[in-house]
């Protein structure tokens, strides 16, 4: 077994130091692998469990392979085998790998999961981000101005107009809290390069909490099937320095974008919220 796995090591070990860029990050989206502060994190444990799990995959094709050619019928031979019934070391080792491999992965994913979730105590900036039925908006709560999109247009060959899609400005490393709502049904919030989504509910707020680590434009899209023009529920998400930032708040300010959008334009608002929500749009 140790020189099993010695030669599985070496081999792996060869195999990844041919992989290209791509392949060592396990064909995840591509674009930057450090977003945000989440990022290495996840491909970290994306990566490292496919390593496991194809380790696990060679000794198992081994064993198979050899316990086939090993125990096969030699020319002459008839009948069965001899049979055994059962053998206490191969069953402890098939019953305590699995659930050691398990307890593993639980671990490392719940650790993962706990710092991806935990929400900022005092985030730099505040966003709120609404989806509805197809687009976006986006309300820069601590600076008082919003963003309303509309759904992209699309080209004769049925691609998306870059210059129609809703755009979502980040300053690069402020602590930023997304707080995600929708306007109507089910829809997912999806910036694709930061390997992270969140649904959003009707009648509930969910919380996203990322720091931006490196300027760029990121694709982003709704990852719920949410009717018939769900494949253009596009939107960018664009990281810039603060300046930059501070001057987009400041031409939608002088635009006249001052304020936030609310929930009220939601068509399923009274069956979602209640009489209360009725009330108020009264």
């Amino acid at each position: 077994m140790k020189w099993a796995l010695t030669g599985v090591a070496v081999s792996a070990a060869l195999v990844l130091a041919g992989c290209t860029p791509a392949q060592q990050r396990g064909f995840l989206p591509e674009g930057s692998t450090n977003a945000t502060e989440h990022t290495p994190g996840i491909t970290s444990l994306w990566v490292n469990s496919w390593i496991v799990l194809l380790g696990v995959g060679v000794i198992t094709w081994g064993l198979i392979l050899w316990a086939t050619i090993a125990y096969r019928r030699r020319k002459g031979q008839t009948g069965l085998p001899v049979q055994f019934r059962y053998n206490m070391p191969i069953e402890t080792f098939f019953t305590v790998v699995p659930v050691i491999l398990i307890l593993a992965f639980f671990g490392f994913t719940a650790k993962e999961m706990s710092s991806i979730e935990a929400r900022y105590e005092n985030p730099d900036n505040v966003v709120e981000v609404i989806g509805k039925r197809w687009s976006w908006d986006f309300n820069y709560l601590n600076d008082d101005v919003y963003f309303q999109g509309v759904q992209v247009q699309t080209d004769d060959n049925g691609s998306a107009i870059p210059e129609t899609m809703p755009v979502l400005y980040l300053p690069v490393g402020q602590k930023t809290e997304i707080r995600i709502e929708t306007r109507d049904v089910i829809h997912s919030f999806w910036v694709v390069e930061f390997l992270y989504k969140k649904d959003m509910i009707p009648g509930q707020t969910n919380y996203m909490s990322v720091t931006p680590q490196e300027t760029g434009t990121y694709m982003g899209k709704c990852a719920e099937l949410c009717g018939e023009y769900h494949s253009m529920m596009l939107f960018e998400v664009r990281v810039v320095e603060q300046a930059e930032y501070d001057a987009y708040i400041k031409a939608q300010r002088e635009a006249g974008f001052e304020g936030s959008v609310g929930l009220d334009y939601n068509p399923l608002q009274d069956e979602f919220f209640g009489d209360e929500a009725k009330a108020q749009n009264e």
